[in-house]
């Protein structure tokens, strides 16, 4: 069974707004913004919600740019990610219980310090390429460890 998953990337100004997360899985890790879809919500409300309670930013247009999969080696369950950028906001993020945002320029984005599979997505969405894919690790990233990733898949599409 999949647990659906948003992850959405705030840009703006040649910027990127990345949250280092603070606890859960991947803390002490920069990542963008998002969480599980609850029972009843869209995957676009969850990313608009996870967005909010993580950030505080609450308006502005989402674009999906793709969909990971991801698993961990000894872990029968599978995160199926639908991500997202959103680029017309006005409000000024502002840290919360689970993210401390900073903004990155684009070339100075800390990919050593963010997820492995990052640095293989996130320039195709910056790029307004969009893609799917599946990424398979050994377990997860956090503060001391750097999942190894042991599978990957990842392909451009026209559409999603």
């Amino acid at each position: 069974m999949k647990k659906i998953l948003t992850l959405c990337i705030p840009i703006k100004d040649g910027k990127v707004l990345l949250g280092m997360k603070k606890r859960g899985m991947g803390s002490g890790r920069w990542n963008g913004f998002g969480g599980k879809v609850e029972e009843g919500e869209t995957i676009e409300q969850a990313v608009y919600r996870e967005l909010e309670e993580e950030s505080g930013i609450k308006t502005g247009t989402i674009s999906k740019y793709g969909v990971i999969d991801f698993s961990f080696r000894d872990d029968p369950k599978e995160l199926e990610v639908h991500i997202y950028k959103i680029q017309d906001f006005t409000c000024t993020p502002f840290e919360s219980d689970e993210m401390r945002p900073e903004w990155f320029l684009i070339e100075d984005i800390p990919f050593s310090k963010m997820w492995p599979d990052d640095i293989h997505w996130l320039p195709l969405l910056l790029e307004d390429k969009m893609f799917r894919g599946r990424f398979v690790m050994d377990k997860p990233s956090d503060e001391n460890y750097t999942s190894q990733i042991l599978e990957h898949e990842l392909e451009e599409l026209l559409e999603i």
